[in-house]
C-alpha cells in the first residue's frame, strides 16, 4: 500500500487517522501510562511495611533466642533492585525515563550539511530516499532534553512521519512537501514541532535557530530551551500514550544474542558499492563495517567514518535493520512515496552481532509498529543498544552488497 494523497481525496492513511480521530482515539486522548509510577509506590509501600515489622517489639512471654539464633533473626535479606530497561535500545534506564515520550527529529544528510549534531545521542536513526537520490534521516531521541544542539535540522515527507507514530514521537521539522504531508502534519494525529514555514497551520516560534558557520539551509538547529517552551506551550504529551507497545524485541534482563547459525555479514552496504546509483544509498557512499570485539557496526559514508560534529567520535550501531518497501516516483520533482504499512509479504534483514537474520516486516496499525519475523514466523530478537534502520527501495534491491 502506498502512503499518497492526489489533489481530490485523502489517501487510505489519513483516512484510517481521520476515522480514529472521529471515533475518539486521537492521540491526544491518550492517558499517559501509569506503571512505573504504580511500582515505585508499591516499592516505598513495601519498604514501609518492612519499618513497620521492625519497629514491632516481642511479646514479654517470648522465650529469648540463642546468641546465634539472634544474629540469624537480625540479618535483612538482601533486596533486589528492581532494573528498568528502555522500550527503545533494551538498555538498563532510570524508572523516571522509562515511560518519557522520545522526540524525532529530520537530520540534514546531504554533504554540505554534514556532520550532523547530536546524532550520536539517538537511540534510533532512520535512513530514507529522497528526491535528488540522496538520502535523508530521522533520529529517535530519548533524552532530547538534555542534548544542547541538534541539527542540521531538514524538512519533512510523509513516510518519516509514519516511522515516528512508531514511538509515539513528538516530531520536529523544518518544512515540508506540502502537497502529500501538509495535511497529515496539521491533523491531530501528530504533535508537531515545525519551523514558521508556508503550509503549517500552528508554527512553532521558539524551537529553531539559524547558526553562522553554515548557509542556508544547511544552518538550522534546535534551541534546546525553545523547544520544551514550544512543546509545552502547545500541550503535548511528555509521556507514552497508555497502550504503548515497543517496536524491538530484546533478550531477557539484558542479555545477548548470537545466532550462529546465521550467515557472517561483516560490511553492508545498502545501495551497494557504486556511487552512481539511483537508489539514495549510492550517492552518499553508505556502509556499516562490523567491529566483533565491540559488537558494533561503525558508521561511513562520504567516504569517511560518519560522525557527530560536537563529540568527533564516528556513529556506532548495535544493530542495523534493512526494511525493503515497495515505491513510487510521485512527480517531476522527484518526490517519492514508500509503502510504510502492510502485512508479511514484505522482505526484511536484520544485522545483529555480526550476523544477518533474514525474514519479513508486518505493520497493520498506524499507530503501532512494524514488526519483524523470522522466515519461520518468530519474532526477531535483537541486541540491546542503539539501532540504525535503512529502507530499501525493492525496485534497487540488487544493489545492496552484503558481504
Amino acid at each position: 500500500m502506498f502512503i499518497h494523497k492526489s489533489n481530490k481525496k485523502f489517501i487510505s492513511v489519513i483516512a484510517i487517522a481521520a476515522a480514529m480521530m472521529l471515533a475518539g482515539c486521537s492521540l491526544g486522548d491518550f492517558a499517559p501510562t501509569s506503571g512505573v509510577m504504580e511500582a515505585k509506590q508499591e516499592a516505598e509501600s513495601e519498604a514501609e511495611s518492612i519499618a513497620s515489622a521492625e519497629d514491632v517489639s516481642p511479646a514479654d512471654n517470648t522465650e529469648q533466642p540463642s546468641e546465634v539464633a539472634d544474629e540469624e533473626a537480625t540479618e535483612e535479606p538482601e533486596e533486589e533492585e528492581e532494573v528498568f530497561y528502555s522500550n527503545f535500545t533494551g538498555l538498563p534506564i532510570t524508572y523516571n525515563w522509562l515511560d518519557h515520550r522520545p522526540l524525532a527529529v529530520m537530520l540534514n544528510n546531504i554533504q554540505a550539511g554534514c556532520p550532523q549534531s547530536g546524532i550520536e545521542q539517538a537511540s534510533i536513526v532512520y535512513e530514507c530516499p529522497v528526491e535528488g537520490r540522496i538520502t535523508r534521516l530521522m533520529a529517535i531521541f530519548e533524552k532530547y532534553e538534555e542534548i544542547p544542539k541538534i541539527g542540521s535540522i531538514r524538512s519533512s515527507r510523509d513516510y518519516f512521519v509514519y516511522y515516528a507514530l512508531e514511538y509515539d514521537a513528538i516530531y520536529a521539522h523544518f518544512g515540508q512537501a506540502t502537497t502529500y504531508v501538509g495535511e497529515l502534519l496539521n491533523s491531530d494525529a501528530v504533535d508537531n514541532i515545525s519551523g514558521a514555514v508556508s503550509g503549517i497551520n500552528e508554527p512553532s516560534t521558539n524551537a529553531f535557530y539559524r547558526s553562522s558557520d553554515r548557509k542556508a539551509p544547511h544552518n538550522v538547529y534546535i534551541d534546546n530551551e525553545g523547544l520544551i517552551k514550544d512543546r509545552d506551550a502547545f500541550g503535548y504529551r511528555t509521556t507514552l500514550r497508555t497502550g504503548f507497545e515497543k517496536k524491538f524485541k530484546y533478550p531477557e534482563d539484558g542479555g545477548r544474542v548470537t545466532y550462529d547459525s546465521s550467515p557472517k555479514a561483516s560490511v553492508i552496504y545498502p545501495g551497494g558499492k557504486s556511487s552512481n546509483a539511483a537508489n539514495g544509498f549510492a550517492k552518499v557512499q553508505a556502509r556499516f563495517e562490523y567491529n566483533e570485539d565491540e559488537h558494533k557496526y561503525y558508521r561511513f559514508q562520504y567516504g569517511g567514518p560518519h560522525i557527530d560534529l560536537e563529540t568527533g567520535n564516528q556513529l556506532t550501531f548495535d544493530n542495523v535493520i534493512f526494511q525493503y518497501v515497495d515505491g513510487i516516483v510521485r512527480d517531476s520533482h522527484d518526490y517519492l512515496g514508500f509503502g510504510v504499512m502492510g502485512g508479511t509479504d514484505n522482505k526484511c534483514i536484520v544485522f545483529t552481532d555480526g550476523r544477518m537474520v533474514e525474514g519479513k516486516w508486518e505493520r497493520t496499525d498506524i499507530f503501532g509498529p512494524a514488526k519483524y519475523y523470522d522466515t519461520k514466523g518468530n519474532e526477531i530478537t535483537i541486541n540491546p543498544g542503539k539501532t540504525w534502520i535503512c529502507t530499501i527501495w525493492n525496485d534497487y534491491a540488487d544493489d545492496v552488497v552484503i558481504e
